[in-house]
């Protein structure tokens, strides 16, 4: 059946690890770039009141406290709520694969913003991650890589590439300064 899981494969089920932890030793992450209209952030409360806390948050331990990886609006409710505790779940990942996994799981869901995700990208690349890694965890095409670096207007983004000398020809041909 397509879209299926090979079972053979070694997927953990980490949602059966999940914990409680106190809500004031979670944080929200520097780097997501998702957005969640009010209407539905409505609905979300009222899904996490109506049905519960279902899916836990995902972070990463940063010492005793714990950084979002995924489900800062379902953090953000939990705080409107009041609650003392939620449910996470703990990934051990760098800052690459954190970053990366963040985007996966909100690709999967919904949309992202533009400019947020050309920071991430150029976040990436100054991890010394090339087009072809960022476009395979970030589950894009290399051309949307390559998109996201154009927003960023910076010189860095690009500096693996080589281009044409045409604008040093075109200085030199109209004696440009």
């Amino acid at each position: 059946m397509k879209g299926r899981i090979d079972m053979s494969e070694d997927i953990k089920i980490l949602a059966t690890q999940a914990k409680l932890v106190s809500i004031d030793d979670v944080y929200a992450n520097d780097y997501n770039p998702n957005i969640v209209a009010a209407p539905e952030m409505k609905l979300l409360e009222l899904s996490i009141r109506e049905n519960g806390f279902c899916y836990p948050i995902i972070v990463i331990q940063d010492n005793n406290k714990y950084c979002i990886v995924d489900g800062f609006h379902r953090y953000t409710v939990a705080k409107r709520l009041n609650l003392k505790e939620i449910p996470v779940v703990i990934l051990e990942h760098d800052i690459v694969k954190r970053i990366s996994a963040t985007v996966q799981f909100n690709r999967a869901r919904g949309t992202h913003q533009v400019l947020d995700m050309s920071k991430i990208v150029i976040r990436l690349i100054e991890e010394g991650k090339g087009d072809d890694e960022i476009a395979e965890a970030l589950g894009m095409e290399e051309d949307e890589v390559f998109r996201l670096k154009q927003l960023s207007g910076l010189k860095e983004a690009f500096k693996d590439k080589n281009f044409s000398n045409s604008w040093e020809e075109f200085t030199k041909k109209y004696k440009w300064d």
